[in-house]
């Protein structure tokens, strides 16, 4: 059932008193401006560069990539791969970037590109028809991970020490038991998540509880934590992302009941340890997520929501559907169903 499911700002400064009263500044509201990609692929993968330079990717074997503020973006999947959905891209700058496509057995691969996209080099093709690979992330230029569903009861790694070219397994032993039932998302590459050299964490859903698993090592032994987010065949912690390594935020939700009461958001303060519900939520599930300083950004089919102090309290400002959103050198892309690709203003 899980493959039929699958495949289916700075925080605000008050002025320093100086004994005359001042009007705090106006700041003009957040807003996505569209930047038509000329597709109509669900655009699930998304990794921004900076202001003028971000990737897509996405169904129907599609790579997009935009070096003048989205005016334009150009084609640059690799040769022969339409038939295969690129779920998640990590972009290293405007020519170098790791776009995995998902899937049972060899569906679930892993190019790379140092040209911006003119050619592409198959670094991994899964093997074992029990994997599905769902997210990759990289600490660094060179050093990465890439997930997949449990096999065998327990969550699947691969990883790489050279920027994505070549990969090997993570051996099982460090990795946690799964749940009767867990898996990740697939839904906006952000399964998983790193922060500086050594942090990584995972987010699951579909077992009886919706859980994020925290390594401390680069990925070579984990622990596992319960979220109050809810879980089941369609439901669990969708995305997850740090700050730094101690601050974090899951959310996530039903898409199959997007609408469903619940707490769709948790909040971490010791590394992924302890999981609470803030005092306010997003309405409604959600599925991606993007620090902006101490400004959470979060998307899904329902909208997008602000949050101007790490999670707490959230403003709606936008209602198109979106799937993920990611934020570099003070930038913010989004990406979604119908080809909707968008750059953030006003924050």
């Amino acid at each position: 059932m899980r493959r039929a499911l699958l495949v289916l700002l700075g925080a605000i400064v008050p002025l320093a008193f100086t004994g005359v009263a001042h009007a705090a500044p106006e700041c003009p509201d957040p807003a996505w401006t569209e930047t038509p990609t000329g597709t109509d692929a669900q655009l699930r993968g998304l990794s921004a560069v900076d202001s003028r330079t971000a990737w897509v990717s996405g169904s129907k074997g599609t790579i997009l990539r935009t070096t003048d503020r989205g005016r334009t973006w150009k084609p640059v999947a690799p040769a022969g791969t339409e038939a295969l959905d690129f779920r998640d891209i990590e972009a290293f700058d405007a020519d170098h970037a790791v776009a995995l496509s998902i899937g049972p057995g060899d569906a679930s691969r892993i190019y790379r590109t140092d040209d911006g996209g003119k050619s592409w080099r198959l670094s991994f093709q899964n093997s074992d028809p029990a994997a599905f690979y769902d997210c990759v992330a990289f600490f660094d230029h060179r050093r990465g991970l890439a997930m997949s569903d449990p096999v065998d009861g327990k969550f699947r790694l691969q990883s790489t020490s050279d920027g994505g070219r070549t990969w090997k397994p993570v051996p099982a032993e460090g990795m946690v038991p799964a749940l009767d039932g867990e898996f990740g998302f697939a839904a906006s590459g952000q399964c998983v998540t790193t922060v500086g050299p050594r942090d990584a964490w995972i987010a699951t859903g579909g077992g009886a509880r919706a859980r994020v698993l925290h390594s401390g090592d680069g990925g070579t032994t984990w622990e596992a934590a319960d979220t109050p987010l809810p879980s089941g065949a369609s439901a669990g912690v969708f995305s997850v992302t740090f700050r730094d390594p101690r601050h974090g935020v899951a959310i996530g939700g039903d898409y199959a009941a997007p609408n469903a009461p619940g707490p769709a958001v948790a909040l971490s303060a010791d590394k992924g340890r302890t999981w609470r519900t803030p005092p306010e939520a997003p309405v409604g599930y959600r599925s991606g997520l993007a620090w902006l300083g101490n400004t959470v950004i979060a998307v899904g089919p329902g909208g997008s929501d602000l949050s101007p102090d790490g999670g707490r309290h959230w403003k709606s400002f936008d209602t198109g559907s979106l799937d993920s959103v990611d934020c570099a050198r003070g930038a913010c892309w989004s990406s979604g169903a119908k080809g909707r690709a968008a750059r953030l203003g006003g924050v």
